[in-house]
């Protein structure tokens, strides 16, 4: 198989709220970040996969070929932790499994050169996802729904060479009680993170890249949010003991795009392909 050259090397690298499987996931620019980099480790924080909203209907090329570069990462050696969240909760289930160089968790606490760092999704703080199961999943519907809409206004957007619009980042922006919402969710995890002696607090579920130090009376700590690949393109990334908000809109490094030898794969192959032996047992 080809690797690409000129890849960057990150300690960590940490995406969340993909949603494969939807009509909002922009898999092929994920794809693209995914093939220039070469992280130690890649933290998937959540709503990688949207079970919630998976049908056999529509389950792109491109969106397969994600998962495929992501079980290569991890055969050449690539440590993947992938965290739980709402949309991709069936697989709470199965939390502590290891296979290979992949590992399945709800949450995990990984000391990063002195410091203590806290990842997880953040759904366990969402009580329209506690108390409302049947509510959320319904505005998760409408959520895709917008996105899909939005996808057709940046097509016309860009044929008059006009700048992308994200619907629903303006609405979200504009809505008091969803600036409300998000202020009370990291609020709340922030203090939580002070409590416990945490240096970085790392989660997603909100769909809103942010780095920024929270303190109260107690101490201090930094809230990271890695953003999503619906909206934002937005990726956290760890190297030289400090913290990056990646955009992928920002970067201005030549893209890569899909390796070769996958460009052409039929469904069936990139299946076969991303099935996962563990090295142990296939001895």
């Amino acid at each position: 198989m080809s690797y690409l050259k000129n890849k960057r090397k990150i300690e960590i690298a940490v995406i969340s709220d993909v949603h494969l499987g939807t009509y909002g996931c922009h898999a092929k620019p994920l794809l693209t970040y995914l093939n220039s980099i070469q992280p130690k480790k890649l933290i998937l924080n959540g709503d990688i996969i949207d079970i919630w909203q998976f049908s056999k209907r529509y389950f792109p090329k491109s969106h397969m070929k994600v998962i495929k570069r992501i079980m290569d990462m991890a055969s050449n050696g690539v440590e993947v932790i992938y965290i739980t969240g709402n949309h991709d909760e069936m697989l709470r289930k199965f939390s502590g499994t290891y296979i290979g160089n992949i590992s399945i968790v709800d949450k995990a606490i990984i000391e990063l050169d002195g410091k203590r760092a806290w990842f997880f999704h953040g759904d366990v703080f969402d009580l329209s996802i506690q108390n409302a199961k049947w509510l959320a999943k319904l505005g998760g519907y409408g959520y895709d729904t917008l996105i899909l809409l939005n996808r057709m206004v940046n097509w016309c957007l860009e044929k008059l060479g006009r700048e992308r619009y994200s619907l629903a980042k303006r609405i979200k922006n504009r809505v008091k009680g969803a600036v409300k919402y998000i202020s009370d969710f990291e609020n709340v995890i922030t203090d939580l993170a002070i409590e416990n002696g945490y240096d970085y607090v790392v989660c997603g579920h909100i769909h809103q890249p942010k780095m920024l130090i929270k303190s109260n009376k107690y101490g201090e700590t930094q809230y990271l949010n890695s953003g999503d690949w619906v909206e934002n393109f937005t990726a956290l990334e760890y190297q030289f003991k400090r913290w990056k908000l990646y955009r992928y809109s920002e970067d201005k490094l030549s893209p890569f795009f899909a390796d070769e030898d996958i460009k052409e794969m039929e469904i069936k192959d990139l299946i076969a392909a991303i099935t996962i032996v563990d090295p142990k047992t296939s001895k």
